[in-house]
């Protein structure tokens, strides 16, 4: 059986780079939907100059990039090696901002870093169990900082016992019970409609350490 390091190389072997500019013609900027130039921007975190901010699950690492284009500390983990080598060499001339390979719950559970930011887009959260992760993402939270992460909608899954890598399709109200239980609070979900009807939405989640 595949490990989760090796399933995820082997979709980073095919990831296609991103656009030089997006339609507003910036070189950095921050996507919380699966569509290009679509939804909420970086103020969903708040003030980010200065802070310091985690990515779980930073792939190609474009969007913490932008984050510290606008002046973050940023830190961002991907569990495929690949991912991490290709952001350092693409991103690394910005400076404030440094990549590496990990899993996100033992990554969590082994640093002593304390975060003002924490986020996911498709990432992380989307594929491990909110009771082991939520708390672990708190614990390594300043008090009132932000926690928000992105994914499709809940939707029927077949997942089967076997399965390394599963996604977590779970109900806005769960995300919310979880995350209460993990002692965040100000906590608020909403969907984001796809720019074409008929297609797939985007949840959007955020939370503040309580």
């Amino acid at each position: 059986m595949s490990s989760p390091q090796a399933i995820w190389e082997r979709y980073a072997a095919k990831y296609a780079p991103r656009r030089a500019v997006n339609a507003a013609g910036a070189t950095t900027w921050l996507n919380w939907t699966q569509y290009p130039d679509h939804g909420p921007d970086e103020t969903v975190l708040g003030d980010l100059r200065g802070r310091r901010v985690l990515e779980l699950g930073s792939g190609a690492g474009a969007n913490l990039a932008h984050l510290a284009a606008l002046g973050a500390v940023c830190t961002g983990i991907d569990i495929a090696p690949s991912r991490a080598e290709l952001a350092r060499q693409t991103w690394g001339h910005l400076g404030g901002l440094e990549f590496a390979t990990a899993d996100a719950v033992d990554y969590l559970a082994g640093t002593n870093t304390s975060f003002d930011i924490v986020y996911s887009i498709f990432g992380a959260v989307w594929f491990i169990d909110p009771e082991v992760l939520f708390p672990l993402v708190r614990r390594r939270m300043s008090d009132g900082g932000v926690f928000a992460f992105s994914q499709p909608p809940a939707a029927p899954q077949e997942n089967k016992a076997d399965q390394v890598v599963q996604q977590r399709h779970l109900p806005v109200r769960q995300w919310t019970e979880q995350l209460a239980a993990a002692s965040f609070s100000e906590i608020k979900a909403e969907t984001v409609d796809a720019p074409e009807p008929g297609k797939t939405g985007t949840v959007l989640i955020y939370a503040r350490a309580a």
